[in-house]
């Protein structure tokens, strides 16, 4: 690879702390450098970045981009596809879709918006190959998934049954076994109910057949997450996502993992970074925009973050991201297949619902956020809240749960929103009265700057994922990933939030491993990305017994033990992350 410098751009990596610094970047074979020499310096590529913002390629730890469910939403909704299109070039695939773009499309618009590192964030072990498939075939960006485990069978019978070690064994096979990044749980215990119509509605209430609660599935994976060493936390999606009045219940499961003892066992060169070894946190809220709703109905329905954030402002075991609502159209899919019917029943719009054998379920439903509407409103209010009025920015992560929130391509809009009240008031003005009357928003005249847009994109989001190694700083050994953007720090006038919009949608340069791929939204190169994905180890003796009993139950499974993993051939570029791997273990185990 060639070598590339980018000169007196003003800096802004929060995880080197450094805040608008004038600095030149250095990169050799795809890694930051300390600085180049000789021949190789003279004939580097130089992009004169004076006056401009230069931040570390934009890391997204939570989207919906691959697999069955994300692609059942392409199909069930073809009035999606023509609204927006990406026309086949000399270089590029053509691809279609707005909310839910194609495999293609949405890798190039990652891109041409500054991001390079992208997460899905609930692959059921079933459906693995098919998001794999997915993220093959999604150009430049480098990705992973996180698996979902909060209503397997076996989970939920080693941990009602206090095998613990069981629980953690099973684990670490299925993430080896499905080429998985992290542990993923969405409504716990309650996804097995939906099976028979019906639901879990409180923390101690057990679910039909394995007589699971949801708090004993939140503890339990917590522990597995920590006793395995992974390298992010448990990502929870917590039960009544959707419901008026659910904030309690979300604020009561962040006290689930509080005791659980946090270890970091990554074999990773951290002395080689400037920013903290460990993690502190043992939960990941997801979306807790949805998760946050006050009221008791939907005709008292208000924002109840306030109560969620002061928790989580005292609380140093939490970390969160938004689920923003920029308005607009959006298709709500998850794996709450009863979140998804209760939308249904309150639009009567087309749905589907799936199944997923002994695992979880998933749901599809298209979805409108408009100004008009109070619920709309004071969603788009809270989503804002959450990042606004949490005082430390390294406790958020700013995402819409694409596309359930809205498009990944809002991103601009929601940060115009961050950096200026002047937005935020221009858009309350044309929404309904809910949006200020029923949320804290109008109260807050915190107006972040582009040190905090980049925590919240890139800083944040790499170090809760456990990629702090190499994504989101431009330390020595970060991976060479690099956004320019033609925004003056100097002159910025967050009174002006259409220049933000325009600045951050389009930068002059999104770089990828030292290669300029994105330039003013046209895409200049096409290189593979990377999957990661972990591979957690345990006790042979305990994994064997483990598979006993697991090849045991597998009857009930339709597809045969032999074409249940996912064969490394399905990855182009794997990067595997041992944990705890025993000397004699090989990569392939």
């Amino acid at each position: 690879m060639a070598a590339m410098i980018i000169r007196n751009g003003t800096v802004f990596d929060p995880l080197n702390g450094i805040d608008g610094q004038v600095m030149d970047i250095f990169i050799r074979n795809g890694k930051v450098v300390g600085d180049l020499t000789g021949p190789e310096k003279r004939e580097a590529t130089v992009i004169d970045a004076q006056n401009r913002t230069v931040m570390p390629g934009g890391v997204d730890s939570h989207s919906h981009v691959a697999g069955a469910k994300v692609n059942a939403g392409r199909l069930m909704r073809p009035e999606d596809h023509y609204k927006s299109v990406r026309r086949k070039t000399a270089l590029t695939h053509g691809g279609s879709g707005y909310t839910i773009p194609s495999v293609y499309k949405q890798g190039y618009d990652y891109v041409a918006m500054g991001y390079t590192t992208v997460f899905e964030a609930a692959m059921p072990p079933l459906e693995a190959r098919h998001t794999h498939e997915e993220m093959r075939s999604t150009p430049i960006l480098d990705m992973g998934a996180y698996l979902v485990l909060g209503n397997n069978w076996f989970i939920m019978r080693y941990l009602h049954e206090g095998e613990i070690e069981k629980a953690a064994a099973y684990t670490a096979w299925m993430m080896r076994t499905h080429r998985a990044y992290g542990i993923k749980c969405v409504n716990p215990a309650g996804v097995e109910n939906w099976g028979w119509a019906k639901n879990v509605n409180g923390l101690d209430v057990s679910n039909i057949h394995f007589d699971t609660t949801p708090r004993e599935v939140i503890h339990g994976l917590a522990e597995v997450n920590e006793l395995l060493g992974m390298p992010m936390s448990l990502h929870l999606h917590t039960n009544n996502l959707g419901h008026p009045g659910n904030w309690e219940i979300t604020r009561e499961s962040l006290k689930i993992p509080a005791d659980v003892d946090v270890r970091q066992k990554m074999d990773v060169d951290w002395a080689s970074t400037k920013m903290d070894a460990g993690r502190k946190q043992s939960v990941y809220l997801a979306h807790a925009q949805f998760s946050s709703f006050g009221g008791t109905s939907w005709r008292d329905f208000s924002s109840g973050t306030q109560e969620l954030v002061s928790y989580v402002n005292k609380s140093d075991h939490v970390v969160i991201d938004n689920g923003a609502v920029p308005f607009g159209p959006a298709t709500a899919m998850t794996g709450d297949g009863p979140a998804i019917h209760d939308l249904y029943m309150h639009s009567g719009q087309k749905w589907s619902n799936t199944d997923v054998e002994l695992e979880c379920g998933s749901g599809v439903i298209p979805f409108l956020y408009l100004k008009s509407s109070p619920i709309s409103s004071i969603q788009w209010a809270m989503g804002l809240e959450l990042l606004l009025m949490v005082d430390d920015p390294w406790k958020t992560i700013m995402t819409t749960d694409h596309p359930n929130g809205g498009v990944f391509t809002q991103y601009p809009q929601v940060i115009a929103w961050l950096m200026s009240r002047k937005a935020r008031d221009q858009t309350a003005g044309e929404c309904h009265k809910f949006a200020y009357d029923r949320s804290s928003l109008g109260g807050v005249d915190r107006e972040m700057g582009l040190y905090e847009i980049a925590i919240l994109t890139r800083a944040n989001p790499a170090r809760t994922i456990g990629m702090a190694h190499r994504k989101g700083h431009l330390g020595v050994g970060a991976d060479g990933d690099v956004t320019v953007y033609d925004l003056d720090p100097a002159s910025l006038d967050v009174n002006d939030p259409e220049s933000i919009v325009k600045a951050f949608a389009r930068p002059e340069y999104t770089i990828k491993d030292g290669t300029i791929v994105a330039s003013r939204g046209e895409i200049v190169s096409v290189p593979d990305g990377k999957r990661f994905y972990c591979q957690p180890y345990v006790n042979e003796d305990l994994e064997r017994d483990m598979l006993a009993d697991l090849k045991e139950w597998f009857k009930y499974y339709t597809v045969g033990f032999a074409n249940y993993p996912v064969p490394e051939k399905y990855l182009k570029d794997p990067a595997a992350i041992p944990i705890n791997r025993p000397p004699e273990a090989s990569m392939g185990r």
